[in-house]
């Protein structure tokens, strides 16, 4: 399979699709939030805040070992 193929073409989901599937989201997400507590969110977020944290973490750990190779 060619790249080309790979590539969805610009325009290729019609708006309302996008719409619709906008909408799901919304409602999924209403839906998640009546099934938990609010302090649910609190550690959600935090949880989110983590995971962020650690990509950083591994993102400055390749960019240090680019900078010891350029060093050598």
């Amino acid at each position: 399979m060619t790249e080309e193929a790979k590539t969805p073409k610009h325009g290729a989901i019609p708006e309302e699709a996008k719409e619709h599937f906008g909408t799901a989201k919304d409602e999924f997400k209403k839906g998640l939030d009546a099934m938990f507590p609010p302090e649910m969110k609190v550690h959600r977020q935090a949880a989110q805040k983590e995971v962020l944290k650690g990509l950083r973490s591994l993102i400055d750990a390749a960019l240090d070992k680019f900078d010891e190779e350029d060093g050598e």
